[in-house]
């Protein structure tokens, strides 16, 4: 049966996940920007749970091409985490044609040691995503997260099919982006991905006015559902027994 990742970016979403019968948390700040590194304190309480967390690192929003001094950043924060007790890394770094820069992943994978290591979805925006995963594989990596280089994975099923069958036994691929209970089911018949990736999230209330008007909000937080969790888990759960 597929495992089920649930990505979290505080303590309810933690106590949702766990709740709702995540297999594992990847565990971020700001996931409106796409996930963000958490903080030392979110990471204590998340590995305190003992449910497996996998951590993100990345010190910034936007692309994914490194700046002068970031790979080091990251490196310090994956060793920290590590140290922490996550059982888990996510990664990822390109180069300006939009390949793989695998000599920063190379660093990622050496400072993780024994720890899981995950490229993140910076795979999507590469332009042969099927020879990413060949050379993500080289590189000693564990996992890949993907939607399949589309809007969502739904959308990328052929591309998602493709990369699981490149990968072989060498790595896994998660699906992820618009995973729901609705679909996960046919997207695991169709990709043969062994592991999915949701955020089983409703939005929560419209922020303060006053926070919108001076910057702080730009509209509704995400927050993770422990029921959207338990149905994602009947879905998979579902679709094994067909």
């Amino acid at each position: 049966m597929a495992v089920l990742e649930i990505c979290v970016d505080d303590p309810a979403g933690i106590d949702a996940a766990v709740a709702g019968g995540a297999d594992r948390i990847e565990l971020c700040s700001g996931l409106e920007l796409g996930g963000l590194t958490p903080s030392a304190a979110l990471v204590a309480r998340a590995v305190g749970t003992n449910c497996p967390i996998h951590m993100m690192i990345r010190p910034r929003a936007g692309g994914f091409v490194l700046e002068e001094g970031e790979a080091a950043l990251m490196i310090e924060d994956i060793r920290l985490g590590v140290a922490r007790g996550v059982a888990g890394v996510v990664v990822g770094a390109l180069r300006h044609d939009g390949t793989l820069d695998r000599e920063a992943l190379a660093r990622f994978r050496d400072a993780a040691g024994d720890a899981t290591i995950v490229l993140h979805r910076a795979i999507d925006l590469v332009p042969d995503p099927i020879g990413a995963v060949r050379e993500a594989a080289a590189l000693g990596y564990d996992k890949i997260l993907s939607s399949g280089g589309a809007p969502t994975a739904a959308q990328g099923m052929a591309t998602l099919a493709a990369m699981v069958e490149a990968a072989g036994d060498r790595l896994s691929i998660i699906a992820g982006s618009g995973v729901t209970p609705e679909n996960v089911a046919p997207l695991i018949a169709y990709t043969g991905v062994r592991e999915v990736h949701g955020s089983a999230s409703r939005p929560g209330p419209d922020p303060d006015a006053q926070a919108v008007r001076l910057g702080f909000a730009a509209g509704p937080r995400r927050r993770t559902d422990k029921m959207v969790v338990q149905q994602l888990r009947a879905g998979i759960e579902g679709g094994s027994r067909r």
